[in-house]
C-alpha cells in the first residue's frame, strides 16, 4: 500500500467550508483523500492545530487520517501570518511523520504548504506533488492578492522543485507555464469530481421547505463573502433581474483580513438598493447540507474573479440547477454556455441579470438535465485512481532537484 502525506497547513479538511480561510480547497482535499484510501493509498493529512480540544489524529475514514500538527498558537492564526510558521510547522510534520511512519509521497496543497512540502522533500528525500488551487500571479491580473508579498517567490521556487504540479484545467496548466516557467512535462491535469451519492437532482418543492424559502424563484450565490467571490455582482444583478419576486440566497460567511468589513458592507448594498426582503444571509453549511439549497435555486450564480476550477458550479449541475458564472477559468470548462447554464463575459449586473431572466424565462429543466448529464463526467474516482499512477510513478524515478 502506497503512503501519501498530504499537506493543508492553513485549513482543515474537517473545518466548516465557506467561511474563513476554508472554502473548496477543504472540499477538495476531503473528498480525495477519501477516493484515494477507497483506492487503497493510505493518506495522512497533515494540518496545523488550531483549537485545544483537538485531538492529535482523526481516523475519517478507514486509511485516512488527519493529524493535528503543533505550530505557533493553538488558536486561528491569519493566513498573512501563516509564512512565519512556516519552519515550525516543518518541523512538527518530521516528527509526526517519523512516528507514524515515512510517507512514499508528499502532496501539498496551497502555497504555504508549498513551502512546508519543499523543505521536507529535502529533509526526507521524497518525491513533491502540489497542487495550488489558486496563484498569486494570476489573482494580481485581476486587481487581487498582494496580502503576503513573499508568495509568488515561494511559489515559484516549489514549482521549479516540484515532480508533478496537478493542475484542476489547461487554463490552469498554461498559466503556471505561463506566469511561473513551469516544466509542461511535469504538469498533469486531474480534473476534481463531485460526490453523486450527496449531490443530485431532487424535489425541488420539499428542498424549498426544508430551507424556509417561498414566494418566486430563487436565485442562489454559494461561497466566501471577499472580492474574489463576487457576491456584490450577484446582489446587484438581482435588483436587475425582471422578476421582482426573485429572492437571493447568500449562502457563506466572511473571509480574508477585510471579511468582517466585506460582510458589513454587502449589507450595505442590499439596503441601498432595496432588496432587504429579497436577500437572505445564510451562515455556512456543512458540505452535505449544501444539496438542499442547489435543489432549491432556480439558478446558481458563480460572479468569481478569478476561479482555477469551480466546485460550486459543478456541485450545482449535479443537483440539476443551472449556472451562470463569470467566464473565466475552470468555471469555462463547468459551465457550456447555453446549453447548461450561460457564461458572463464581463463584470456588469445587467449582463448577469439579462441570463439569469434567460433561465427563469427559458426551460430551465432542459438547462438543468443537461448541467447533471454534464456533471456525471466528474467523479472523484477518477481522479484517485488517476493520482495513484503518478504517485508509483514518482516513487520508481529519481527526484527533481532545485534549479
Amino acid at each position: 500500500m502506497q503512503r501519501v502525506a498530504m499537506l493543508s497547513v492553513h485549513t482543515s479538511p474537517l473545518a466548516q467550508p465557506g467561511a474563513g480561510d476554508g472554502g473548496g480547497m477543504n472540499v477538495y482535499v476531503r473528498a480525495l483523500a477519501s477516493a484515494l484510501a477507497e483506492a487503497g493509498v493510505a493518506v495522512d493529512v497533515l494540518t496545523r492545530a488550531e483549537h485545544p480540544e483537538q485531538p492529535p489524529c482523526v481516523e475519517v475514514v478507514p486509511g485516512f487520517r488527519v493529524l493535528h500538527v503543533p505550530a505557533g498558537p493553538c488558536a486561528p492564526v491569519p493566513l498573512r501570518a501563516l509564512p512565519d510558521l512556516v519552519g515550525e510547522f516543518t518541523d512538527a510534520a518530521r516528527a509526526a511523520l517519523a512516528r507514524t511512519g515515512e510517507p512514499d509521497v508528499l502532496h501539498a496543497n496551497y502555497w504555504v504548504s508549498g513551502a512546508v512540502g519543499h523543505r521536507l522533500k529535502h529533509e526526507l528525500d521524497l518525491p513533491l506533488v502540489t497542487t495550488f488551487h489558486t496563484l498569486e500571479r494570476v489573482k494580481a491580473e485581476v486587481g487581487l492578492g498582494g496580502d503576503v508579498p513573499l508568495r509568488p517567490r515561494v511559489e515559484a521556487e516549489v514549482v521549479r522543485c516540484a515532480d508533478l504540479v496537478v493542475a484542476s484545467t489547461r487554463e490552469e496548466r498554461d498559466q503556471l507555464v505561463r506566469y511561473y516557467g513551469a516544466a509542461p512535462e511535469r504538469i498533469e491535469i486531474i480534473t476534481p469530481g463531485v460526490d453523486h451519492t450527496v449531490f443530485s437532482p431532487g424535489d425541488r418543492a420539499a428542498a424549498r421547505r426544508r430551507v424556509g424559502v417561498s414566494g418566486g424563484p430563487v436565485v442562489l450565490f454559494v461561497g466566501r463573502i471577499q472580492p474574489l467571490k463576487g457576491a456584490d455582482l450577484a446582489v446587484r444583478a438581482l435588483a436587475e433581474v425582471r422578476d421582482q419576486t426573485a429572492q437571493l440566497l447568500i449562502v457563506g460567511g466572511p473571509s480574508g483580513p477585510d471579511g468582517v468589513g466585506e460582510v458589513a458592507a454587502l449589507h450595505a448594498l442590499v439596503d441601498e438598493l432595496g432588496l432587504e426582503h429579497r436577500v437572505r444571509f445564510v451562515a455556512p453549511q456543512p458540505h452535505d447540507r449544501l444539496v438542499d439549497y442547489y435543489r432549491a435555486a432556480d439558478v446558481c450564480v458563480v460572479p468569481s474573479r478569478t476561479e482555477s476550477f469551480g466546485l460550486v458550479a459543478l456541485e450545482a449541475g449535479a443537483c440539476g440547477t443551472p449556472v451562470v458564472a463569470a467566464d473565466v477559468g475552470g468555471l469555462r470548462l463547468l459551465v457550456d454556455d447555453g446549453v447548461t447554464g450561460f457564461l458572463v463575459d464581463e463584470r456588469d449586473p445587467a449582463a448577469y441579470a439579462a441570463r439569469i431572466d434567460r433561465v427563469l424565462g427559458d426551460d430551465c429543466h432542459e438547462l438543468g438535465a443537461n448541467a447533471y448529464a454534464r456533471s456525471t463526467g466528474y467523479r472523484w474516482s477518477i481522479a484517485a485512481a488517476r493520482l495513484r499512477r503518478h504517485y508509483d510513478d514518482l516513487t520508481a524515478r529519481a527526484t527533481v532537484k532545485c534549479n
